[in-house]
């Protein structure tokens, strides 16, 4: 805050307060907003609902609340609570990337704010402190590595023919829970047949059938830190396309966990994964990223920034967490090969915290 110049946060994304002060609620999706100081002031102003969580889960002693009514405009409880911290006429960054600051609610901050302070775009500032992981952060990302691992097992022993895709769900689900892990930001990616292609969560799954094709991307968590998974379990008799493509992914996933290393950018592991594929044939199939950081993030989404695309110039550093995923999606055929998983970087190499299996599962 003080190289940019700036007096203070105003902090809207969960991660960014969980991160700095422990604060953990889903209440994010109501509007809250917490103020840290350039001196290291704290303060939140959140909905009653809340005041206990914060009591409980966070360092943060000023609580203010603003009152559920109709026509209330927190923006302007929010401004009241920074008047009381001495912020009239400061220069504040606020965080406007934060799913919690709805448009409606980003418009009711800014006219609550317009002449009683400076504010500018600081979206960027806890997200890429928040990129390099202490070693307590990492022990909380080996342990979701853990239970990924314990529920990938569980699915490539479950998926069989005849099977529901949402038994085998809810089991791989009951092994995370039952390891003290959490519920994953994201609604799992799951399907068979055609819907194997699909790479977001859509409702309604057919049962398995004797010749068919199963994806799972999925995540376990661990104090809301991440590992991620994927793979395509093959049904009944294998079509060797399936082979190519998985050999396809493997060579690429190997290739790019190599090119992991400190110095290296974001857009390096892209150019390897393209450069592979297509090697293959696959120039056509493959998606335009082939992964992102990880770290403790809330719903909707595990996805935390950078993602993995072209060019994209983030030096890599030791402590950021990549899950890297390789996708092979072919419309004309109805195929679908995928295989991914989590690494850290450490000083020298990658160190995988999840286990893609390196054999395309056939059951």
């Amino acid at each position: 805050m003080i190289a940019r110049g700036l007096d203070g946060l105003l902090l809207f994304r969960q991660e960014s307060m969980y991160y700095l002060t422990g604060y953990d609620t889903s209440g994010y999706s109501m509007f809250q907003g917490m103020y840290l100081g350039a001196d290291g002031s704290l303060a939140l102003c959140t909905r009653s609902a809340d005041l206990r969580q914060a009591r409980i889960t966070s360092v943060v002693e000023d609580v203010r609340i603003w009152r559920d009514r109709q026509g209330a405009t927190p923006g302007e409880d929010l401004r009241d609570m920074l008047d009381n911290h001495g912020c009239r006429g400061k220069r504040l960054g606020v965080e406007y990337h934060a799913y919690g600051l709805t448009a409606q609610r980003g418009q009711m901050v800014d006219a609550a704010l317009h002449g009683f302070c400076r504010t500018e775009d600081a979206s960027d500032v806890v997200r890429l402190l928040r990129l390099v992981k202490s070693p307590a952060e990492l022990q909380y990302v080996r342990r979701a590595g853990q239970l990924a691992d314990a529920a990938l097992a569980v699915a490539n022993r479950l998926t069989v023919p005849g099977a529901a895709p949402g038994t085998i769900y809810g089991e791989m689900m009951k092994t995370i829970l039952s390891g003290d892990g959490d519920p994953s930001a994201s609604r799992w990616p799951m399907g068979s047949g055609r819907e194997a292609l699909l790479v977001r969560y859509h409702t309604g799954h057919g049962r398995i059938g004797r010749r068919d094709q199963v994806t799972f991307e999925f995540a376990a968590a661990y104090r809301h830190y991440h590992a991620c998974l994927m793979n395509v379990v093959a049904i009944g008799r294998v079509d060797p396309r399936h082979r190519d493509m998985f050999h396809a992914c493997r060579e690429a996933l190997t290739a790019c966990e190599a090119a992991l290393r400190p110095g290296r950018t974001v857009g390096d592991i892209f150019a390897t994964h393209a450069r592979v594929l297509a090697r293959a044939g696959y120039k056509d199939h493959m998606l335009n990223a082939c992964g992102y950081t990880l770290g403790a993030t809330y719903p909707p989404t595990w996805m935390d920034e950078p993602m993995i695309y072209a060019d994209h110039p983030q030096v890599l550093a030791p402590g950021m967490v990549f899950f890297i995923h390789m996708i092979l999606l072919n419309s004309r055929t109805g195929l679908s090969m995928s295989l991914g998983e989590t690494s850290i970087i450490t000083a020298r190499a990658s160190e995988p915290v999840t286990h893609a299996p390196r054999g395309l599962v056939a059951n």
